[in-house]
């Protein structure tokens, strides 16, 4: 049954990778079944191995299912001739920019995906204009990618992403490779994106302190889904984090070891000033 408002449901989804020969598939994702709605922000957090990127790989068709189904707004992703709607549906922004930017200009880049799916100049300009200020490099439309720096090149990626008007973006650790100011701008991005263009956006990341910004998390291991609900609910469990081997965002962290020591403090407060109200309050 289609949940109202969903964008992407799996039911019973299974992936197996091929192994050697003579030895039996390795098996990634078991039996998972979850519903994303849209216009929400999501993360899915795991250690390496969990199956989270493969997870997300299966939101666009970039992965076909091993078992089980995929679903973008009721289309089947195992069918071929809904790929292309798909994927106008559901974007994807990796890990590594230079691996999607395929032109010399900025401009020309963010042009690539809509000039390939046959949309008019004119339509081609908007797009690539809204989209390169969205992500605030508007002034940059001449520059070559290339002398970019790493943070500037992931925008720049997103702004290709965002031309093909997407309903729903996934970032798959689109931060790891930056530095602390790069990464807070991407997270921005990402939340002007759900809070103001009504994009659905899933986060695959390792950071715990870009979770706290989403409105649902899903944490995996072995495959399957350990723990799914809002980020103040899921921080509060530091013992099942910490045995998935995951880090503890340091707010969490703090409010667990003083109540430990005996402070009356909530365990559901993340951001850094909720956390330094909550402790003056309780020392007040």
């Amino acid at each position: 049954m289609r949940i109202k408002n969903s964008i992407i449901k799996t039911e019973n989804l299974e992936f197996s990778y091929a192994s050697m020969e003579d030895t039996e598939p390795t098996q990634v994702i078991k039996d998972l079944s979850l519903t994303i709605e849209r216009g929400t922000f999501v993360a899915v957090l795991g250690h390496n191995g969990s199956g989270k990127t493969t997870l997300a790989k299966h939101f666009n068709a970039i992965l076909l299912p091993s078992g089980g189904r995929v679903f973008v707004e009721d289309m089947d992703t195992a069918n071929d001739d809904l790929l292309i709607e798909i994927r106008r549906r559901v974007g994807m922004v990796f890990q590594n920019p230079d691996n999607q930017i395929v032109a010399t200009i900025v401009e020309e880049d963010v042009a690539f995906a809509p000039e390939n799916l046959g949309y008019p100049s004119e339509e081609i300009r908007r797009r690539v204009d809204e989209a390169l200020k969205i992500v605030g490099m508007y002034e940059y439309r001449k520059h070559a990618p290339h002398l970019l720096s790493g943070g500037q090149k992931q925008r720049i990626a997103i702004a290709g992403v965002l031309a093909m008007k997407p309903k729903c973006i996934v970032f798959d650790e689109p931060t790891a490779m930056l530095d602390p100011m790069g990464r807070e701008r991407i997270i921005e991005i990402m939340r002007d994106l759900r809070d103001n263009h009504g994009v659905t956006v899933i986060l695959i990341t390792h950071h715990m302190d870009e979770a706290i910004n989403a409105d649902r998390l899903i944490v995996m291991s072995d495959g399957e889904i350990l723990m799914d609900g809002a980020p103040r609910d899921v921080f509060r469990d530091i013992d099942t984090l910490r045995n998935t081997g995951l880090d503890i965002p340091e707010t969490a962290l703090l409010l667990h070891e003083l109540r430990d020591d005996g402070f009356d403090l909530p365990l559901d407060v993340l951001s850094v000033e909720e956390c330094a109200d909550a402790i003056f309050a309780a020392f007040a």
